[in-house]
């Protein structure tokens, strides 16, 4: 039975999850793939309960003892090792590498050191002792605690017996309430800092404000100097000396260079962004934490549902820029996230498979997974690109397109000035990296808000001087710029794998930095499509406001 209502004496089931490294998080094996003996209890099967329960290698086994509702048990033997050389090792090899393992009682996770070495490292010792205390309020369990005795040594040829108890006690700790325990800051041993949050928050309304008052003066003197012009007969205007962003007016709006690409990857951008708005703000109204995998599984569910965001913008972005080949651009921009990531998870996955670790995800995940691909996905994108072309897919540009290109002027210093400001993020992804944000999702919705703000702010002001430079180019730039923010990321993981953590091995780090990889592209085309979106309404407003012959 899990998180239900249990009678007087009623079997509750103690499920053995998995065991790994303590530094190698995600590194993690069957329990039984140490050689643990099973209690005498009749096994009960295991079926996955969710997709992301699969995904992220939970993989529960019965454990064989007898544990009853309110029933105390004392101190027992329930099996006992044969401890020969091979099992020895591998108990040496587990202990050697800090392992531990995770259980679940009524869907509450406890976790348990295999063992510990002696001062010297030569001798080993086995904990043989689970000393269960649950708590109950009513007929429920609220509170589960482990308490690992029984320290033996491990000599080859013996027999060590594995023994248990179960006490027992009332708690006042409400069923709803029975996850808090978990998410106290002093329990992952974390700290969240206040002032750095209200620090970058209030940077971020200097950054708008500094942004907005440098540009609106700006502009007001353009718009003046172009009236000025206005007013000048043709002799005197061709004898001035016209430059500024007005001068390419006629090729602002022309379609970029890799028009399908492009498209692909702003409607991407959108939809991830749309995904991590929903899923924040679901987790921020349910205790997604107190379920296994239901984030991952929200989040895959959420990806499949905010498809026709894509093919809408995706769609009608290309219809603009005159593509033709729209179909050959659903597929692209359909796909372009879940080829990524699928490629990088399949590829991490033969290494688990190598390792036998739980994380290797079974086969017939992958075809739930691609049928969610072909029957969901697929076809929503499908209605969002019809929707999107149909809707807003006509080019209603402020400014007429010239039928022959401007030629770019080559030596201009806006280059320097968009180096400058793509370091002007870098304060709110320290934030960012700064937090191993577990249930808090109030901050990472504040995160995700200042990190759009900024990402517009910033690619506003490296177009504008990209345009006054009279290169009329701005679609990638602005997209780049922005996406920028991934390079960073990534780099930032470097350090924080060998300067912050302990993690060791082939599947860890490939794990790691395949995912961050993962990670970080997703946050660069996400801040991409934002960077864009926001610096296309700008140019769309500044043309729109000046008289064009």
């Amino acid at each position: 039975m899990s998180c239900g209502l249990y009678t007087d004496k009623e079997e509750v089931v103690l499920w053995m999850n998995t065991v790994g490294p303590y530094h190698n998080r995600q590194e993690t094996y069957k329990y039984f793939s140490l050689p643990f003996c099973v209690g005498t209890k009749k096994t009960i099967s295991h079926y996955h309960e969710t997709l992301g329960e699969a995904l992220q290698g939970v993989e529960l086994e019965f454990s064989g003892l007898d544990i009853k509702f309110k029933d105390e048990v004392m101190q027992t033997t329930y099996c006992e090792i044969e401890l020969d050389k091979a099992k020895r090792d591998a108990f040496v090899y587990a202990i050697k590498n800090h392992y531990w393992y995770q259980m679940y009682i009524d869907d509450l996770p406890i976790w348990g050191i295999v063992g510990e070495a002696d001062e010297n490292g030569e001798d080993h010792y086995l904990w043989t002792y689970k000393k269960l205390e649950i708590g109950f309020n009513g007929n429920r369990i609220v509170d589960v605690n482990l308490t690992s005795e029984g320290k033996v040594k491990l000599v080859p040829n013996t027999r060590i017996a594995m023994s248990y108890s179960v006490k027992w006690k009332k708690s006042d700790v409400k069923f709803e309430d029975r996850f808090d325990k978990y998410l106290d800051p002093s329990f992952f041993q974390h700290r969240i800092h206040w002032f750095s949050i209200f620090n970058s928050f209030m940077m971020v309304i200097f950054l708008v404000g500094l942004v907005s008052m440098i540009l609106m003066r700006t502009l007001r003197k353009d718009y003046a100097r172009y009236s000025k012009e206005e007013e000048m007969d043709d002799m005197d205007r061709d004898l001035g000396d016209e430059y500024g962003w007005k001068q390419v007016h006629g090729d602002v709006f022309r379609p970029s260079s890799h028009p399908m690409i492009f498209s692909s990857l702003i409607g991407s951008g959108c939809q991830i962004f749309s995904v991590s708005f929903i899923v924040i703000v679901v987790a921020m109204i349910e205790d997604l934490y107190t379920e296994r995998g239901s984030m991952l599984s929200t989040a895959i569910f959420v990806y499949a549902a905010t498809s026709p965001v894509n093919g809408y913008f995706g769609g009608s972005l290309y219809a603009k820029q005159g593509g033709r080949r729209w179909i050959k651009q659903m597929f692209i921009g359909a796909f372009l996230i879940p080829a990524m990531v699928c490629g990088t998870a399949f590829f991490i996955n033969f290494i688990a498979m190598y390792y036998h670790a739980s994380r290797a995800i079974p086969f017939g995940t992958m075809v739930a997974v691609c049928c969610i691909c072909l029957f969901v996905i697929l076809p929503l994108n499908l209605v969002g690109t019809i929707l999107g072309r149909n809707l807003s897919g006509q080019p209603n540009f402020p400014c007429r397109v010239n039928a022959v290109p401007r030629p770019i002027p080559e030596k201009k210093c806006w280059k320097w000035k968009c180096i400058v400001c793509l370091f002007c993020r870098y304060f709110i992804f320290t934030s960012f990296w700064a937090y191993k944000i577990y249930y808090v999702y109030g901050f990472m919705m504040l995160v995700l808000v200042i990190l759009c703000i900024v990402t517009v702010c910033v690619t506003i002001v490296c177009t504008y001087f990209l345009l006054n430079a009279e290169d009329y180019r701005w679609q990638w730039t602005s997209f780049l710029s922005a996406a920028s923010t991934a390079v960073y990321v990534y780099m930032y993981s470097f350090y924080y794998y060998f300067f912050k953590t302990k993690m060791y091995g082939l599947f860890q780090t490939s794990f790691y930095f395949g995912y961050m990889a993962v990670f970080s592209t997703s946050l660069g085309i996400m801040c991409g499509a934002v960077g864009y979106v926001g610096t296309s309404a700008f140019v769309r407003k500044i043309y729109t406001n000046v008289k064009i012959d």
